[in-house]
């Protein structure tokens, strides 16, 4: 039996002519990296209160990039005019997984928002605007310099001996960039694994876990023509399969 690896997807409205409907949507990429790297992808719709059932019926879990993290979440009072798509119900979901996925150290591979809601999580902080907090900032959206999603934007540094640079194979990797916000003060727990050119944090590792990994690049975009970009997903499924089979992970 292959590993299940359940992926948190993006609260959407969405307006039809019979209504309006509060949805749940999620790229296929998302789906097709998962199934690549040999697990078996579903969709975790946001519920509060049934992070341990949930976790105990699935191997892994992939927190899926999306909208902004409620400022509020981490201490700031005022929402910057560029902050955008909050949606309390998908924060407390997906804080109330990480709580779960550290009481019990369950695999747990954050993308994007994935990575700022795991640092909010530890107790870190997020820039709420990259280009007003750091205007010489490397351009962290691609799409607006027209390069393609599945196309590398920059390079990030990763640390030899991480977790990342052992994920790749090297300590230099391209990635493409479609984020606006990032991690500020990395929360106390958090391992920084790699940076982008202008220092800002791309990667980090949770100490003690046996997988804890986030990214602020989207891999699920560039597997298909960037090989090395499904490796991420083949060690979320290596660690989900090694709970699945370890007798005391239920």
């Amino acid at each position: 039996m292959r590993p299940v690896i359940g992926i948190t997807p993006s609260p959407q409205f969405d307006e039809f002519s019979h209504g309006d409907f509060y949805r749940f949507a999620m790229s296929d990429t998302y789906v097709r990296a998962v199934h690549a790297a040999g697990g078996i992808p579903i969709v975790l719709p946001p519920q509060l209160g049934i992070a341990v059932e949930l976790l105990d019926r699935i191997d892994g879990l992939l927190l899926s990039g999306g909208a902004d993290v409620a400022p509020q979440r981490y201490g700031d009072l005022d929402t910057h005019h560029d902050t955008y798509g909050v949606d309390p119900l998908r924060d407390a979901f997906e804080l109330e997984l990480i709580a779960e996925a550290r009481r019990i150290d369950h695999p747990v591979f954050c993308i994007c928002r994935g990575i700022q809601i795991l640092n909010v999580a530890f107790g870190g902080t997020l820039i709420q605007h990259i280009p007003e907090h750091a205007p010489s900032a490397t351009p962290h959206r691609q799409h607006e310099a027209g390069i393609p999603k599945d196309e590398i934007a920059h390079s990030v540094t990763a640390t030899t001996d991480s977790l990342v640079s052992q994920i790749y194979g090297s300590t230099t990797i391209g990635v493409n960039s479609f984020h606006h916000q990032a991690i500020k003060d990395v929360a106390a727990g958090l391992a920084v694994e790699a940076v982008s050119e202008d220092g800002l944090v791309e990667a980090v590792t949770v100490a003690g876990y046996s997988f804890m990994l986030g990214v602020q690049w989207h891999p699920e975009m560039m597997f298909e023509r960037h090989p090395e970009q499904l490796e991420p997903f083949r060690a979320l499924v290596a660690a989900a399969e090694a709970r699945r089979l370890a007798p005391s992970s239920r």
